[in-house]
């Protein structure tokens, strides 16, 4: 695989890292007020993504990789952009893995040695596929990423 676009799937990566980091400090705050009742219920992920975009020292490291020159105001807004949607699709399709996992365990269970071979099977191809997508968009984001700079 072409280094260049190892080295923007990373910087996405940390993208969806520092935001993963904030939607937590708001989860935190949300199971606070749904402790006392004034919070609707939600999944494990919160209500909504939460973009950061300021850069980790990961993320600058992997910047100056990416950019060795300073982007253009134009490009950086575009970087941003990719950024943040990935960051909200990320978000998503992590969404999804947690509903296959539940619904999965909800209808067979949670001790996986339980599972039959071919449950075991089934199981290991529906969270296969998921991780597939991602990493097919994943993909598809950083040379988006790339284009944009």
């Amino acid at each position: 695989m072409d280094e260049r676009l190892t080295t923007a799937e990373a910087w996405l990566a940390e993208a969806v890292y520092a935001s993963r980091a904030r939607q937590a400090a708001g989860v935190s705050l949300l199971r606070a007020a749904e402790r006392d009742g004034s919070a609707p219920t939600n999944c494990g992920l919160g209500r909504d993504a939460a973009v950061e975009l300021a850069p980790t020292p990961r993320a600058a490291e992997l910047a100056a990789a990416l950019w060795p020159t300073p982007l253009t105001e134009g490009a950086l807004r575009a970087v941003q952009d990719v950024a943040a949607r990935w960051v909200e699709r990320q978000d998503q399709l992590d969404r999804d893995r947690n509903h296959f996992l539940k619904a999965f365990r909800t209808r067979h269970g949670f001790d996986r040695n339980a599972y039959t071979p071919e449950l075991l099977a089934q199981f290991e191809a529906g969270l296969a596929e998921v991780n597939a997508r991602v990493d097919a968009e994943r993909r598809e984001a950083a040379e988006s990423l790339l284009a944009a700079s």
